[in-house]
């Protein structure tokens, strides 16, 4: 039987050997209720046990280095409410003179709901510096459903900083006038 340079066999020595020590087993991930959005370097909308998550995941873990080799993830099943997300990693890594040690261990991220930027803008008063106010005076509503059908299809109302419906009509709240005139021409260009 041959040594590693440690005196143990291979064996022994890959038991005794913790390939994961300095890779984080535990994290914090930022959710925002309102909008259903997860903090990466921006927020963005993933579903649970999606792909993107599983990239938002990884990218949270501290540790994974060059050296390291993941070879595979997933995720472990949790309640719903728990507001637990568990990734399952098998990682490898080169240890001494060729021998390979490979581990698989759990993750676990806890979810902390907080409100993103957005959605705080919403709450405050008085934030918005342009509005945009859209009315129709009949007794039917087809031409104003229709209407709203294709500003949410263009995603027209994504800037805005609020929405508000109004007897005759709805009012979009902008942060700058620009935005504003970007929807009021959109509109006159779908009126046409």
């Amino acid at each position: 039987m041959d040594a590693t340079q440690s005196g143990m066999c291979e064996t022994c020595f890959k038991n005794n050997i913790d390939i994961s020590e300095g890779i984080t087993k535990q994290g914090l991930i930022h959710y925002c209720r309102q909008c259903d959005r997860y903090l990466k370097t921006g927020w963005i909308r993933c579903s649970l046990e999606s792909s993107d998550m599983m990239t938002l995941c990884l990218g949270k873990v501290k540790g994974l280095n060059k050296s390291v080799k993941i070879l595979d993830s997933s995720f472990v099943w949790t309640e719903p409410h728990s507001k637990r997300i568990k990734v399952k990693l098998s990682i490898q890594k080169e240890v001494l003179n060729g021998v390979v040690v490979q581990k698989t261990f759990i993750v676990e991220f806890v979810v902390e709901w907080i409100q993103c930027d957005d959605c705080k803008k919403t709450f405050t008063p008085h934030i918005w510096n342009a509005a945009c106010q859209i009315r129709q005076k009949v007794n039917h509503k087809r031409t104003f459903l229709l209407m709203e059908q294709l500003i949410m299809k263009h995603q027209m109302h994504s800037k805005a900083v609020n929405i508000k419906e109004m007897p005759e009509g709805i009012d979009f709240y902008f942060q700058n006038k620009s935005q504003a005139n970007s929807l009021s021409d959109f509109i006159t260009v779908k009126e046409n």
